[in-house]
């Protein structure tokens, strides 16, 4: 199904294109705009002097298939998501249970005291989030000095 959905949106993306395209080259009414800036007598003379009729024929038939792909492609790809999350929730209840309860720590973990470093830093182990302040670090003593 992923080789479908990457084909219809690929054959999206060109719709687009034209889209864009066929927009930009059409002649407005007034005989202004971008479709001068494309040459308004070279669209007269690739599609005909009747080329507005031809043009926004084919503007309309892609514009329908824009909305057909994109109805088409949400379908697939809601089916396609929901397929494969219900074979990840089976391939966990088949392994033995969820895996939130393996990885969640126990509640009532005792918290660890303060470890001195080589170099007299005082390390401090992780601490739960509150919104409590920190309490300061003890200075260390300077050692006493004789004179």
């Amino acid at each position: 199904m992923g080789f479908v959905i990457g084909i219809l949106t690929v054959l999206m993306v060109v719709d687009c294109l034209a889209l864009i395209l066929l927009v930009l080259i059409q002649l407005p009414k007034k005989e202004a705009g971008m479709g001068l800036a494309f040459g308004g007598a070279a669209t007269d003379a690739l599609f005909g002097a009747g080329s507005g009729n031809v043009l926004t024929k084919i503007t309309k038939y892609a514009a329908g298939a824009f909305f057909v792909l994109a109805i088409v492609l949400s379908l697939l790809q809601s089916n396609y998501h929901r397929r494969t999350s219900q074979e990840f929730k089976e391939a966990i209840e088949k392994s033995g249970g969820t895996p939130a309860a393996s990885v969640m720590p126990p509640a009532s973990a005792p918290a660890a005291a303060a470890v001195t470093g080589t170099n007299s830093m005082v390390v401090r182990p992780p601490v739960e989030s509150t919104n409590m302040p920190v309490a300061p670090a003890p200075s260390p003593t300077a050692p006493a000095t004789n004179k």
